[in-house]
């Protein structure tokens, strides 16, 4: 995998008007990226404004799922109690509980609704709720003699 050290996007602001805190969030995001592939997750488009992050989570048990939502970010941790592991004689061990942190940061007005675990997989809806004021408006145009 490459890996960006540095990401300039000075050009891209001549074209652009209030727009650098999108650019530099980008940014930042690229920097803090995680690295990990565990746990495997899908990002689906479930309708124009809804989504629903999908986490593979085996062997978690609701109590050692927390998910948080603050300041545009969500944060989905696992931990579980690695003491029962300890009498257990693996023959073969491929399926990976350790424990895990997911970072999603989500644009303006993206709002989690809910979370839910079924069959090993956590689903969170989230729902992208423009408020009425920030919806594009028509200009009415006036003629002047």
């Amino acid at each position: 995998m490459t890996k960006i050290g540095h990401l300039d996007l000075t050009p891209l602001y001549r074209h652009s008007i209030g727009v650098d805190r999108l650019f530099d969030r980008i940014a930042s995001q690229l920097d803090v990226a995680n690295n990990g592939n565990y746990p495997p997750y899908d990002i689906v488009r479930v309708g124009e404004n809804c989504y629903e992050i999908r986490i593979a989570v085996a062997g978690f048990q609701l109590n050692d799922i927390n998910v948080e939502f603050h300041d545009g970010k969500l944060i989905v941790r696992g931990s579980q109690n690695h003491e029962q592991e300890q009498i257990i004689d693996y023959l073969h061990h491929g399926i990976s509980n350790r424990n895990f942190v997911r970072t999603f940061a989500l644009a303006e007005y993206v709002q989690v609704k809910n979370a839910n675990l079924k069959d090993g997989i956590l689903t969170l809806t989230l729902e992208r709720e423009i408020p009425e004021s920030q919806k594009p408006k028509s200009i009415a145009i006036t003629y002047l003699n």
